[in-house]
């Protein structure tokens, strides 16, 4: 038995000590001759029997007492004997009167501390005593339960009085505790009904916490997995991946929520879903929370190609709500095709005042890089994105979470390795690592017209579910589900696509103007303000897209083509690989000039070298305009 009296010295203290058992305390946890509170329970003629503990009562002989129920008194155990096979206690009153100047010394039981990860239905009904971290604390209509986690696993413990009312106010999320409690099952699941949660002493805290801390690290290590390709890239950034993944997996682990973040394009969904496919089954298998993958795991889009501020407001907002009404930790946030640019700096600079810890996997160019870090890295915590490493754009998104995913949880490999030839088809990637990923989509099946059916469909459907992240939708198109039904789907959609762009370039082609720059460059310029169809699909980035497909068709790959297609406040550009590679043009450079030539112009905007937009005030368009067109005039080989 741990029980402080044993061990509670106080030289040259005359005050009387009193005892106080915690309601865990048994009948051999008294101790003959010693003083308790305690609190009386029932009056009779020949005396009041006075509760202890939880289980432990005794009885105060008296004639005619003059107590009542419910009054508190300090009494003296006088004997402990056996009758009709149990143990009686037998008080009498003590020298110190209840509220007297005494020293009260607390008593617990010292029973043997039980992994969580050993309880099983074998114990159901047993007393057991658990210690571990407080990661969720709900309030229910009935008892209050607190989800705790040690370094072996994670249980559920209620805390019961009264309907509603919340138990053991003092306790918070992070909270190391000593539950003492009977085993039991919950719909299905292991459950400990406490009597008791006291939070460990501050030595007890340190040693336990370092244990957890230990085994969780141990257990987010992921295993060493080969990536689909070869690919230099990938090699130099498996350390930062690997950090990414170990990270994603530890949230789980460590009962935090994951909030993803994607762009809304083929590329960016690509790399949510396979992110969702990767984290959901490790959360139904490490959660008792039959809910846990709606719980723990939130998609959500972001329109544009980047972290913005109104999508960290939202999120925080909700964070705060569920870590106040629910309470839970903070969540971790990944970036997926967004979040290294300077244009994400404001909103990751906002999430990390409320340490929110983040991952960004990009492929965005994220401006100068210097050592391997570009400026977003003073904002996030994890940073992959092929520009660190002296890549580029041309290794998407898509893939690089695909790869990411497979560190997380190796069981969705085969699953998923044909979704990063979606993702390049989708953002007209070329390169030797997209030549591979294309050979592995063949093998399953998928053609490079597949692929751009996919990719299509995609971007179509995604613009019809706006800030929905079309979980059951997307599995279907991604062919992560049935895939007979994927096939009329993507039949059913082609369909209406084809018919919405043909229209739109009905409407758009023939108001294309084209310009020919005595350096070789040939810049079609088209106000989709005016001639395109408005609030329907395609929008005027996709617009901007089809218009440049079209001609380059015609033209060639191999031309240096680029098409600029404006409205009032805006431009899209879009460019042949030809002009980054030959002519060195990079759009987020012109932008940097223009900000700093046109500065009462507002410009702001960017995205891949040569695929992007531009934002400025409309009142400034024709100068904005002016300069860029002059800056791609004035480019050489």
């Amino acid at each position: 038995m741990k029980n402080d009296k044993n061990t509670y010295h106080r030289p040259n203290n005359t005050k009387p000590i009193v005892y106080v058992l915690n309601p865990s305390c048994q009948i051999e946890d008294l101790e003959i001759g010693s003083s308790y509170e305690g609190v009386i329970t029932r009056v009779e003629k020949y005396g009041f029997f006075v509760s202890l503990s939880k289980s432990v009562y005794g009885l105060l002989r008296t004639r005619n007492p003059k107590e009542k129920v419910g009054d508190k008194i300090v009494v003296r155990v006088a004997e402990i004997k056996p009758h009709k096979g149990k143990m009686d206690v037998d008080l009498t009153y003590s020298k110190t009167r209840y509220g007297d100047n005494y020293e009260t010394v607390k008593v617990r039981r010292n029973v043997k501390r039980t992994p969580i990860g050993d309880l099983s239905e074998n114990n159901i009904g047993r007393n057991v005593a658990i210690q571990g971290e407080i990661i969720q604390i709900q309030q229910t209509s009935g008892p209050t339960i607190f989800t705790i986690r040690d370094e072996s696993d994670v249980t559920w413990v209620a805390a019961f009085n009264e309907p509603g009312v919340r138990m053991y106010p003092e306790l918070e999320v992070d909270d190391l505790v000593e539950v003492l409690g009977e085993v039991s099952l919950h719909s299905g699941k292991i459950q400990i009904e406490s009597e008791l949660i006291e939070k460990l002493d501050s030595d007890e805290e340190e040693k336990l916490r370092n244990i957890i801390a230990e085994a969780i690290d141990k257990k987010a290590q992921p295993e060493h997995v080969e990536f689909l390709v070869e690919s230099e890239i990938l090699d130099k950034l498996r350390p930062k991946m690997e950090l990414a993944a170990k990270t994603i997996r530890k949230a789980i682990f460590d009962g935090r929520s994951i909030l993803v973040r994607h762009h809304w394009d083929a590329d960016g969904i690509c790399a949510g879903l396979a992110v969702e496919h990767a984290v959901l089954p490790l959360l139904r298998e490490e959660s008792n929370d039959a809910d846990a993958e709606w719980h723990f795991f939130k998609r959500s889009p972001s329109k544009a190609p980047f972290y913005e501020l109104e999508d960290v407001v939202k999120d925080l907002s909700f964070a705060l709500e569920d870590q106040e009404r629910h309470g839970q930790k903070l969540p971790l946030l990944v970036l997926l095709d967004n979040g290294s640019t300077e244009e994400d700096a404001a909103a990751l600079s906002h999430s990390k005042v409320f340490g929110i810890e983040s991952i960004v996997v990009d492929h965005h160019y994220p401006g100068e890089v210097e050592d391997g870090r570009a400026l977003i890295d003073d904002y996030v915590d994890v940073h992959v994105n092929p520009y660190l490493v002296d890549g580029d754009s041309q290794l998407t998104a898509g893939a690089l979470a695909v790869e990411l995913a497979i560190m997380i949880n190796p069981e969705v490999r085969e699953k998923i390795k044909h979704m990063p030839a979606i993702a390049a088809i989708g953002d007209h990637a070329e390169c030797h690592e997209v030549d591979q990923y294309l050979e592995i989509a063949a093998k399953e099946g998928y053609d490079r017209d597949d692929l751009d059916k996919v990719a299509t469909c995609v971007d179509f459907e995604s613009y019809f579910l706006r800030f929905m992240n079309g979980r059951g939708i997307m599995n279907v198109l991604f062919g992560l589900e049935d895939k007979e039904r994927q096939n009329n789907l993507l039949d059913v959609l082609m369909k209406e696509s084809d018919k919405r762009v043909e229209t739109q370039l009905k409407a758009a082609m023939p108001n294309v103007e084209t310009i020919n720059f005595d350096n070789g460059i040939q810049l079609n310029r088209l106000d989709v303000e005016k001639y395109a169809h408005k609030f329907t699909y395609p929008a005027p980035g996709k617009t901007t897209g089809y218009v440049h497909d079209k001609i380059v068709q015609e033209k060639g790959e191999d031309q240096p083509i680029m098409t600029l297609a404006n409205g009032p406040d805006f431009a899209v550009i879009r460019a042949t690989e030809v002009i980054k590679n030959d002519f060195e043009f990079n759009l987020n450079n012109v932008i940097a000039k223009i900000q700093e030539e046109i500065p009462q112009a507002g410009a702001d905007g960017g995205g891949h070298e040569v695929a992007g937009s531009l934002k400025f005030v409309e009142g400034l368009q024709e100068e904005v305009l002016a300069m860029f067109i002059e800056e791609v005039k004035n480019l050489k080989r």
